[in-house]
């Protein structure tokens, strides 16, 4: 990597992350505050199984639930559809089912939001989503149809059940459709038709029902619920703002509030039930709570109280306090077991409409400073490795849409702010190697671009020198070696007049890997040696196995197999003690391929099968595939033809649900 990530001082404790963080003041300068958070749950638990339980207040929709029981006892239904308006219970009648159909999909239990009322999610990123919960480390393919062979893969033989929530219509879920064995379940407010898809309309409740859900929340309705419950449109998300209102305001009378919910839906024809219920509840607020729910409007996504406290500028406990109350008011929802809260997508339009522009501003600018420091303490639990790798990226893909969202604030302002610009350039620099993994190439160039200007711009050629050096790596993963020579020349110049030998050796190592792919070995072993001298000179053991192990393919490339061995041997102890499990494996596979290049292919074989090991514990597709077509090799040139072709039908099997037309073809 070009820079090394800020050096900040963290640790891991059971499930929360503790460190500092430094955060981008929007009034000019950088200052750090110490952060504390709950990671995501441990992978391989939680991930497989993400299935939230239904309100705690669920009343009725037992017709409905036996309409999609007798759907889904029909032979080969393996897609099921909830359509009606928003607010009408679509997600919570959506997880009773799936939550009594777990048992019968034990191996996962997946939720994905289709976000298809705000910007609908496209397919890639869906399907990835999908992966990443059962493969959490492994690189995913930057193309749709890679995606597409992977998301088959990781499904193939599962007994899986999808919860995509919130579609945005029929080509978004046809994407998504999986093989044989799992089931979806699809809910939307638009109509559509798919193969296979049966689907039931969701109305609003039946009146009995409705007033049940009222009496529930706040019985001192009384003889009130019924009509009251007509006012609310019969509609879960209405009925629960009434309810909680009036459970919260005991001095408010439910005649009262049916006369003002009436009054609220007389101002505006335009506004239906669970809208008018909205405003009335937002009315019902002080001015202080008003003003923070409107600001909830800037999250595209869940998030968790410190971050609330951070888009507000308050401290956690104030934060936790004002989210409590907004809660009993049911303008926020919670997830206990995530400790996350989020809006309804309603509430969410609601509340934007509401949001004055400066004040809308000034939270974003908080919003992508936090996230920013989220993107940092998820790059830091990586640089841990061993389970640090797994947490780090699952810190991420919990923040994605957040993060995201926090970058493209400050890239939309850096041209003319100088705190947006900082921010902009922090962002590129803050997750380099969990942003390897996760921004697909061509996103990762469009952060760096705009960070170099922002670098530049600034006057500061340090940040400038960081992002030449990315840029190189990103047009080097694009295949474009030499664009990607000229970045790193460019980086190494500022790096040596700024007297940053780290930084400098990075360049180094660089430039040597990109005349590496040039196929010029001898140019490219130069560059690696000076790189290494100064990284031994500096005590830093990470970027030495690094280039030990860059080193020895050079020499492989140069077909010296045994001058290789000699540099695999020594990064592979280094690496080894860093608990970096997925360069360990890496170099194993390059001393299996040693060894067979010099004629040894047991040698080799004991090499590959280590190898294989760690790439299917670290979810390693690509890389899996490659060593059993590599043990394939092996068997086959010790006349071990039955043992090799058992290797070739794996290999073969794997690239052609990976899409891998290249490895197919091996």
């Amino acid at each position: 990597m070009s820079e090394p990530p800020l050096n900040i001082d963290s640790r891991v404790e059971g499930d929360v992350f503790t460190g500092g963080k430094r955060v981008v003041n929007t009034s000019g300068g950088d200052y750090y505050e110490n952060v504390t958070f709950v990671l995501p749950a441990p992978v391989g638990v939680a991930a497989l199984h993400q299935l939230p339980a239904p309100p705690a207040d669920f009343t009725g929709r037992a017709a409905e639930l036996g309409r999609l029981r007798a759907a889904l006892a029909a032979p080969g239904t393996a897609l099921l559809g909830l359509r009606g308006m928003g607010g009408v219970g679509k997600t919570a009648l959506a997880l009773v089912l799936a939550n009594e159909l777990a048992a019968a999909y034990p191996d996962a239990q997946l939720l994905v939001d289709l976000r298809g009322t705000t910007k609908p999610l496209p397919p890639i990123e869906a399907m990835a989503r999908v992966v990443r919960a059962f493969e959490p480390v492994a690189r995913l393919p930057d193309d749709e149809a890679g995606m597409r062979g992977a998301y088959q893969s990781v499904l193939h033989g599962q007994r899986a059940l999808l919860l995509l929530d919130n579609a945005a219509g029929r080509e978004q879920v046809l994407a998504l459709a999986p093989p044989p064995g799992c089931l979806v379940l699809v809910t939307s407010r638009s109509r559509f038709a798919l193969p296979g898809l049966k689907a039931i309309n969701l109305d609003s409740l039946p009146q009995t029902d409705a007033a049940a859900l009222l009496l529930k929340l706040a019985p001192r309705i009384g003889q009130q619920a019924g009509p009251l419950a007509e006012l609310c449109g019969r509609l879960p998300l209405a009925l629960r703002l009434a309810g909680s209102a009036l459970a919260e305001r005991e001095e408010l009378e439910p005649d009262e509030y049916a006369r003002r919910l009436a009054d609220e839906q007389l101002r505006s024809a335009e506004l239906d039930e669970a809208l008018a219920s909205l405003a009335l509840s937002y009315d019902l607020l002080n001015p202080d709570l008003q003003g923070l729910w409107r600001g909830l409007a800037i999250f595209p996504a869940d998030f968790d109280a410190l971050a609330a406290a951070a888009a507000w500028a308050l401290e956690p406990e104030a934060a936790l306090d004002r989210l409590g109350a907004l809660l009993r008011y049911s303008l926020v929802e919670y997830e206990p077991e995530l400790k996350r809260w989020r809006l309804h997508d309603l509430a969410r339009d609601s509340a934007r409409l509401r949001l004055e522009a400066a004040e809308g501003e000034a939270a974003r600018a908080r919003h992508a400073a936090h996230y920013r420091g989220r993107l940092e303490a998820a790059d830091e639990l990586y640089l841990q490795g061993a389970e640090g790798v797994a947490r780090g990226l699952a810190l991420f893909d919990l923040e994605r849409a957040n993060i995201l969202a926090g970058q493209a604030w400050a890239a939309g302002r850096a041209e003319h702010d100088d705190a947006a610009a900082r921010l902009v350039s922090d962002y590129a620099d803050a997750g380099v190697y969990v942003l390897d993994l996760r921004l697909p190439p061509r996103t990762r160039l469009a952060w760096l671009q705009a960070a170099l200007a922002a670098g530049q711009r600034l006057g500061e050629p340090a940040r400038a020198s960081n992002h030449l050096g990315n840029l190189g790596l990103v047009y080097q993963a694009l295949g474009d070696a030499r664009r990607a020579v000229e970045y790193h020349a460019q980086a190494l110049e500022l790096d040596r007049q700024l007297g940053r030998r780290r930084y400098e050796a990075n360049e180094l190592g660089n430039l040597g890997s990109a005349y590496s792919d040039l196929g010029d070995q001898r140019r490219a072993i130069e560059y690696y040696q000076q790189a290494l001298a100064i990284e031994r000179a500096l005590g830093d053991p990470r970027a030495e196995g690094q280039t030990l192990g860059n080193l020895g393919q050079a020499y492989f490339g140069l077909d010296e197999p045994a001058r290789a061995i000699e540099y695999f041997q020594q990064a592979l102890p280094i690496l080894t003690g860093l608990g970096d499990e997925r360069s360990v494996g890496v170099t194993l596979g390059n001393l299996g391929g040693a060894y067979a290049a010099l004629g040894q292919p047991r040698r080799a074989i004991e090499y590959y099968e280590r190898a294989l090991v760690i790439q299917r514990a670290v979810g390693d597709r690509q890389a899996e595939g490659r060593a059993l077509g590599n043990l394939g090799q092996s068997h086959a040139a010790l006349g071990e033809t039955e043992r090799a072709i058992d290797y070739y039908q794996q290999r073969l099997a794997m690239a052609r649900e990976l899409g891998d037309r290249r490895g197919e073809g091996f």
